[in-house]
């Protein structure tokens, strides 16, 4: 019997030992530093942290298991319902969308463009809106916001209704994917964060595929009660979204520290003993993390030294320019298929191969960067693979076969697509709750400016083979490639920089440094971006 409880105890112990490891808090004078820091700004996880704390792996991974259920999975279907409004207007084209509007692609590009700068500019604001109010408060009240406008959608019936539904729509959808990348950050690590936000970007394929089906058969209601397909496409699935909408009210919480919810009058998530162990996991994996509470808004001061953190630039580079390439395709698929002779239905279900080799190629890109700890190239990947497709398209001759357009198309759709691991990128390398907040947003605003780009490079004069288009995106997928090297060669230098600073001082000066900087997030001399 002792032999077993001996036995136990050291298997117990072994489990304990990966989670007991204390990280920058093993120096008493860092941990008593960050106290001091969590207690002045009313981080709600202060009374919790303890640099101390041991607990075993399984309780750990029970937690994180917990955690992609009660968390992630209803972040995941708010994404999805997300993407099913933004997206469906891509959809509707493939009906008699534009003639019944009397609008041409170019009418249409404006909307879509409209779209995006109203996201855009309402991005930084939404964001500060959710970090000063609550995640929990502002990500529900968008969703069903944007979800009535779907539906009142059903009543456009002119070209300025639709670029006023747009602009609408854009302005209700602003500031909810850095909000909920800003609310993942509160429970995951910034290892664990990548790998969900991989799985959070599936929704973009996985619902143009249920998209795609399901538009396919809405849009064949045309006609009854006289009404248009696309107008029954905009009406049921706002109400999907609708739904979703408002069981998010439910379903999502204030934080670790605050998962009971008070309009519903639910309890805590978690016991004690397990809101320590998610309050100081994450924290030894990022002691910035609590260096604002989750009420605390962010201010001008704030923002504007965020802009200033020129380290975050190559990040906001990429994100205007890495997935300009693909995004043309992907917002004219169906149109395209359509100007080849196919039907409605047909257009919309020949989009979907590509769209399942994007679901798969998305998580593939991204296990495979965490697999050999390779950040930077892999984020060239996305514009190394559809080179040669986009190559295609430029030096073969118009008269070329349908079909062998159509396999070159779907493999631009079917890119692997690395914006989990950008935006990771962001959310890690801003390392203060403040950057992250602000970083985030700006990252997707920069994405916005890209996709605007992106909605003026196929014209109608271009068209059906966009020759010109397809040469400019050709031209900006060598500068992606080239620029994945250039990130990565930067972000060596700067690490060799900050190294060479911190090995002139001494043991003591290094120690004293800790206690007193005023250097704060990836200025930190002790901080080393993650390439």
């Amino acid at each position: 019997m002792k032999s077993t409880e001996k036995d136990s105890h050291t298997i117990e112990s072994l489990e304990s030992a990966a989670s007991s490891e204390l990280g920058v808090f093993k120096d008493p004078a860092v941990a008593e530093y960050w106290r001091l820091k969590y207690e002045s700004c009313n981080y709600e996880g202060a009374p919790f942290f303890d640099p101390e704390m041991v607990w075993t792996k399984n309780e750990e991974k029970k937690l994180v298991r917990a955690l992609d259920l009660k968390v992630f999975l209803w972040v995941f279907f708010s994404f999805c319902s997300l993407d099913l409004v933004r997206r469906n207007v891509t959809r509707a084209v493939a009906d008699n969308f534009l003639d019944d509007l009397g609008m041409t692609t170019d009418d249409y590009n404006l909307g879509q463009a409209m779209n995006l700068v109203a996201f855009l500019c309402a991005e930084l604001p939404g964001n500060l809106l959710s970090k000063r109010f609550g995640c929990e408060i502002i990500i529900p009240a968008q969703m069903v916001l944007w979800s009535i406008l779907c539906i009142c959608q059903t009543a456009i019936k002119n070209k300025g209704a639709f670029i006023a539904f747009r602009v609408l729509i854009g302005v209700s959808q602003g500031g909810f994917i850095p909000d909920n990348i800003l609310y993942l950050s509160y429970y995951y690590t910034s290892t664990e964060l990548p790998i969900r936000l991989a799985i959070f970007w599936t929704a973009i394929p996985l619902f143009q595929i249920l998209g795609s089906l399901l538009a396919s058969g809405i849009i064949e209601m045309r006609g009854i009660h006289g009404l248009a397909g696309w107008r029954y496409l905009f009406l049921i699935e706002g109400f999907i979204t609708l739904a979703i909408g408002i069981a998010s009210w439910y379903f999502y919480r204030a934080g670790p520290t605050q998962t009971e919810n008070k309009i519903f009058k639910t309890k805590p998530w978690f016991n004690e003993r397990e809101v320590k162990i998610l309050v100081n996991r994450v924290l030894r994996d990022d002691p910035s993390k609590g260096d604002m509470n989750n009420r605390q808004g962010v201010d001008f001061v704030s923002l504007f030294r965020t802009l200033k953190d020129y380290d975050l630039w190559p990040l906001f580079i990429q994100g205007i320019m890495a997935f300009i390439p693909f995004q043309p395709v992907t917002n004219y698929m169906s149109l395209i298929l359509k100007q080849m002779g196919y039907s409605t239905f047909m257009s919309n279900i020949l989009v979907i191969p590509g769209q399942f080799w994007f679901l798969v190629n998305l998580p593939l890109v991204v296990l495979f960067s965490h697999y050999i700890k390779e950040k930077s190239i892999c984020i060239g990947l996305s514009n190394i693979f559809i080179f040669p497709f986009i190559l295609a398209l430029v030096v073969l001759p118009v008269t070329t076969s349908h079909w062998v357009k159509y396999v070159l198309l779907i493999g631009i759709l079917a890119q692997p697509y690395t914006h989990a691991i950008l935006a990771a990128n962001v959310s890690q390398y801003s390392n203060t709750v403040r950057a992250r907040a602000v970083g985030t947003s700006l990252y997707n605003m920069c994405y916005q400016v890209g996709s605007i780009i992106a909605t003026q490079l196929y014209k109608s004069s271009d068209s059906p083979n966009y020759t010109k288009g397809n040469a400019t995106i050709l031209g900006i997928c060598c500068f992606n490639i080239a620029f994945a090297f250039f990130s990565k060669f930067y972000y060596i230098q700067r690490n060799q920089q900050k190294e060479k600073k911190w090995q002139q001082l001494s043991k003591n000066e290094q120690e004293e440094y800790l206690r007193t900087t005023k250097d704060q997030g990836m200025k930190r001399l002790d901080f080393r971006f993650v390439h």
